[in-house]
């Protein structure tokens, strides 16, 4: 009995051993599963986090500024393409202002006859569009007086004051007219020459239109001499 006993306990204390070994070896091995993800998880968690803050970081200044940058390129590209549209309009503006002016080429000019009235001599300068296309003239003509050489004959007229300018649309075959005037030389006394011709140009034109005058003397200098222009307006004047 004292030898069962004996080896009961020593039976025991062997299985108490063993358990205790396989509790704390199992122990260990949780607290190491326990620690690796930790680490890992800890050493994941900021390079994630970092590398969001990066990406939110470079997303908020790259994007930003790529996104600024595209954005304001888009917009620049818009606004371009906008402001181009309103340069492309300005310049379409401008260019389309350029070439809806009738020019000196697409032109005839004619000088109507004599509306005298209060020691004044009348004559509307017209221009007609002989060309194809619709065209507009707006403002003053230029205008002098040439004789058989091409020489002017007086200074060059004056523009009437207190006239506002508007374009004259005009299409093919239609006519606009601006007035010439100056004073009666018998009446003014002024000098006077016979001119050949009218040289007619074209508002923002630089070539000119040779009109034949038949319309006698015209003061060229002296008391009263000036000649003046007005605006064109639609119509020939008539």
């Amino acid at each position: 009995m004292a030898h069962t006993s004996q080896s009961s306990r020593r039976g025991a204390a062997l299985l108490v051993s063993t358990v205790a070994a396989l509790g704390l070896l199992t122990a260990c091995g949780n607290g190491g599963q326990g620690k690796s993800p930790e680490s890992v998880s800890g050493t994941a968690a900021p390079a994630t986090g970092n590398a969001s803050s990066a990406d939110s970081s470079g997303t908020s200044a790259v994007p930003s500024g790529t996104g600024s940058s595209s954005a304001t390129g888009g917009s620049a590209t818009e606004g371009g393409s906008s402001t181009g549209g309103a340069s492309s309009t300005g310049s379409t503006t401008t260019s389309s202002a350029a070439s809806a002016r009738c020019h000196t080429s697409e032109l005839t000019a004619s000088v109507g006859g004599n509306d005298p009235g209060a020691g004044q001599e009348n004559f509307p300068i017209v221009l007609t569009n002989k060309s194809g296309r619709t065209c507009t003239v707006r403002g003053f003509p230029g205008a002098a007086f040439v004789n058989a050489s091409g020489t002017q004959l007086g200074p060059d007229p004056q523009r009437e004051s207190g006239t506002t300018a508007t374009a004259v649309t005009l299409k093919p075959g239609q006519s606009a007219w601006a007035g010439l005037t100056f004073s009666n030389p018998e009446i003014s006394g002024a000098k006077t020459a016979t001119p050949t011709a009218l040289l007619v140009t074209p508002p923002d034109e630089k070539a000119s239109l040779k009109v034949a005058w038949k319309n006698g003397a015209v003061p060229v200098s002296g008391n009263a001499s000036s000649v003046r222009l007005g605006v064109f307006s639609a119509g020939t004047g008539a």
